[in-house]
């Protein structure tokens, strides 16, 4: 499986550090050392339905790709415009896309995108047509509770999507989960009826050290399974969760630190879509040529992580 084409979308709305100070007892420097990020940008007109819509529509012009061939169109996201439809539906009739496609969401957390690519992998193993329009869409700034100062600094709003389809090139993933739901949730109020708020809920020093761990021993997996070093990998793209916990994961391959990409100061996490963005911001600066070696690992809600290889 291969990457042929990435796009973009983000709110028009930038909301940077100084911006928060005005509603909440923080600073741009407490912020910044925390987590690394600087601003993040939240919908106003937008939403998450039609930042994917963009982002899937720019994946398609710059792969020049006849809509016909794609076969597929699979959304992560946890903030979705409706129980149902799915947002994939939307993106169906918002690309106009023929009826013969199979669309779906799929709902994992910051981890959706990762688990994404293996769906992807799979239906083009099954479909017909040549191609999979995979997305990553969030519209975090809806569930945000911006009394708890320590979580809501953290997200942004944004989509990112790839049109992937079959090579030679070598892919390989490894999924996990452990139900501890209490960590990190957004509790819905249609199906828990005592819930009084549905705001995302965090508990960010578990998270935290969790994700220190399941990053590490992702990559770590992923490499022993494949029998390569980091000498073998051109580059490890990481959820873009925080900063620090960016800078511990990589500290803990001394040598091969610059091979670990960050962005989240202008984006701040945005969940499934992160590393459909990161992948789409690496190939605009050159840094992807076609073949190159990347690991990709991630966590989120569930609690879920994954990793994958990928020659894109």
């Amino acid at each position: 499986m291969e990457i042929i084409a990435t796009g973009t979308a983000f709110p028009k709305r930038r909301v940077t550090n100084d911006d928060l100070t005005k509603i909440m007892d923080t600073s741009d420097e407490w912020i910044r050392t925390r987590t690394g990020i600087a601003s993040r940008n939240y919908c106003e007109e937008e939403t998450c339905a039609s930042l994917a819509i963009e982002a899937a529509r720019k994946a398609v012009k710059e792969a020049g790709i006849d809509k016909n061939d794609i076969g597929a169109v699979v959304v992560a996201t946890t903030t979705a415009d409706y129980l149902f439809p799915s947002t994939a539906c939307l993106i169906q009739q918002g690309l106009e896309l023929p009826e013969e496609v199979m669309v779906f969401d799929l709902n994992a957390g910051c981890t959706g995108f990762l688990m994404g690519l293996g769906v992807a992998n799979g239906l083009l193993a099954t479909i017909r047509q040549k191609y999979v329009l995979l997305v990553g869409s969030e519209q975090l700034s809806k569930i945000l509770d911006f009394d708890d100062r320590g979580t809501c600094i953290l997200f942004g709003d944004g989509a990112g999507a790839a049109i992937l389809g079959r090579s030679e090139g070598r892919f390989y993933q490894r999924s996990w989960a452990k139900g501890d739901s209490v960590v990190l949730h957004c509790p819905s109020v249609g199906n828990k009826p005592k819930c009084e708020k549905t705001s995302l809920f965090m508990k960010g020093n578990e998270v935290f050290r969790f994700a220190v761990k399941v990053l590490e021993d992702g990559i770590r997996k992923v490499m022993d399974d494949l029998a390569i070093t980091m000498e073998d990998v051109d580059y490890v793209i990481c959820h873009q969760a925080n900063g620090r916990i960016i800078d511990h994961v990589r500290k803990k391959f001394k040598g091969f630190e610059n091979k670990f990409f960050i962005n989240i100061e202008n984006h701040g996490n945005t969940s499934a879509a992160s590393i459909p963005v990161a992948i789409h911001e690496m190939q605009q600066q050159g840094k992807l040529p076609k073949g190159s070696r990347v690991i990709f690992v991630g966590f989120g809600a569930g609690l879920s992580w994954s990793s994958a290889y990928m020659e894109v």
